[in-house]
């Protein structure tokens, strides 16, 4: 979804929506084509979902790994790891993207109607269809990443012996044997 949409909707959230009468097709025209110009950021957003998880295996396949597999058959497992999670992604977005975009009408639909007038959805979409800000969002994800990079560029030093520290603490209350300290990560 996009974030000037979600902003909208957390501003419509804060105040207090009057009651408004039963939607008119006009008004029900004007939610289909706010969420027919935001379909790009649902689809993004059911991404977001699918690359969430596929990291969150990874990981813990990483750290499994660490601790089951001896060192010289890890580079060799890993990269048959990183291929089933690729041909996963591949497999599920389509699947959770679909979705996504079948449920949003009757999700994000009632919500709009909820709390917007048709005057207000008009100007949404006038907002939305702005050629600028069109441009500023599909930059979205080429900004978040360039921050992405640098930010983890930057901390990494300062997580990683913390990370180590709490995975070494959480596997001795659970009875297992960690690492040794000073034993490489997995290969990301």
């Amino acid at each position: 979804m996009s974030k000037i949409l979600m902003a909208l909707l957390a501003l419509a959230l804060g105040g207090g929506a009057a009651a408004q009468a039963p939607s008119s097709p006009a008004k029900k025209e004007l939610i289909a084509k706010v969420l027919q110009i935001n379909q790009g950021g649902i689809e993004v957003f059911a991404r977001d979902i699918v690359q969430r998880n596929t990291s969150q295996l990874l990981q813990g396949a990483a750290n499994a790994m660490q601790q089951r597999v001896p060192p010289e058959k890890r580079e060799a497992l890993w990269q048959e790891i990183q291929a089933d999670a690729q041909k996963f992604a591949e497999e599920t977005f389509p699947i959770v993207r679909d979705r996504a975009v079948k449920l949003a009408p009757g999700t994000i639909g009632p919500m709009l109607d909820e709390r917007f007038t048709e005057a207000e959805l008009r100007q949404l979409i006038t907002a939305l269809e702005n050629p600028m800000l069109r441009k500023y969002m599909a930059m979205g994800g080429e900004l978040q990443r360039a921050l992405g990079e640098k930010l983890m560029a930057e901390v990494r030093p300062i997580l990683e012996p913390k990370v180590r520290a709490l995975d070494q603490s959480v596997m001795k209350r659970l009875g297992m044997t960690p690492p040794p300290a000073g034993s490489a990560s997995a290969p990301k």
